[in-house]
């Protein structure tokens, strides 16, 4: 699943499609943070979700948020 979700990603980023790229990263962050790999999933999602500067109150990023908020604290 993981290659899966990573080649989602590099595909995103290949097309420039920075929504589809959040999306990629918050499922592979969700992925990595049940298997204990916080800091790497914080990393990314952090890396992704800081090319936004508008448009917080769109459900993905807000759903982005709330993951970094957890992964920040766990």
């Amino acid at each position: 699943m993981e290659r899966h979700f990573l080649q989602a990603l590099d595909i995103a980023r290949q097309q420039q499609m920075k929504m589809l790229e959040l999306r990629a990263a918050v499922s592979l962050a969700k992925l990595w943070s049940h298997q204990k790999k916080n800091v790497e999933a914080y990393k990314l999602l952090s890396e992704v979700y800081g090319w936004f500067s508008e448009g917080f109150a769109i459900k993905d990023l807000q759903d982005a948020k709330a993951l970094l908020d957890v992964l920040r604290e766990g």
